[in-house]
């Protein structure tokens, strides 16, 4: 861990596509070193959310990116239980999870508008004394100067796999091919947008966890950060 002045927050950043383990890792290491969390991912789910449930059209650049500027968003990481997110007031983690959410969130984000309007809200998180931030441009457009990046990946039949299983738990009818379908697409969309797009930040350390449990793969960032 870099040795920091009290009075500057640690930032460490942790990068990857859909399905990479990167918020579940991301919640545990906060929760070990006792830093906040930012769950960037979430924040652009909200966004479509909150245009879904306002009935703001999708497509409509502008009303999205405005409803972003004024986003009212809690993050709540409390004892062992997974973060709680808040959208003006009302519980949305389980919410934001749904696929037709991830699939909106994927679109909203390649505006440029709405990445501007999230950007500083994004940066603010960064307080003593340190951060985890999870998303897809963290380490290379929100946190440049981040003492600790980390990009995580795997197959995306691997990812599919993973979240087919989540959904199978929430009792959702889910189809293995369309997952694997749905996640290359987002994939190629994330990886090609002009503004922010997703690749591992210079320096970065990269690992691939297809063939590692969530265990192995903290184990390993443990021993990169330390």
């Amino acid at each position: 861990m870099p040795s920091m002045s009290i009075s500057t927050p640690i930032v460490i950043t942790i990068d990857g596509p859909s399905g990479s383990g990167k918020g579940t890792l991301s919640q545990m290491l906060a929760r070990h070193l006792g830093y906040h969390l930012l769950d960037s991912g979430a924040l652009y789910r909200l966004v479509a959310l909150a245009a879904m449930k306002k009935n703001v059209d999708l497509n409509n650049e502008e009303a999205v990116s405005q409803l972003a500027t004024g986003l009212d968003v809690i993050f709540r990481l409390e004892n062992d239980e997974s973060a709680q997110i808040l959208l003006e007031g009302v519980r949305v983690t389980d919410e934001i999870r749904q696929e037709a959410v991830s699939m909106a969130a994927s679109k909203v984000a390649a505006y440029p508008g709405v990445r501007a309007a999230l950007l500083e809200r994004q940066r603010a998180f960064a307080v003593t004394p340190g951060l985890i931030a999870d998303g897809r441009d963290m380490g290379t457009t929100v946190f440049p100067h981040a003492q600790i990046k980390l990009f995580l990946t795997a197959t995306a039949e691997a990812r599919a796999e993973r979240r087919y299983k989540q959904l199978c738990l929430k009792g959702e009818s889910v189809d293995m091919a369309e997952l694997v379908n749905d996640i290359r697409e987002r994939d190629e969309r994330d990886s090609n947008r002009a503004i922010s797009p997703l690749k591992p930040a210079e320096g970065a350390v990269v690992i691939d966890s297809t063939a590692m449990t969530i265990d192995d793969v903290f184990t390993k960032i443990l021993a990169a950060i330390t």
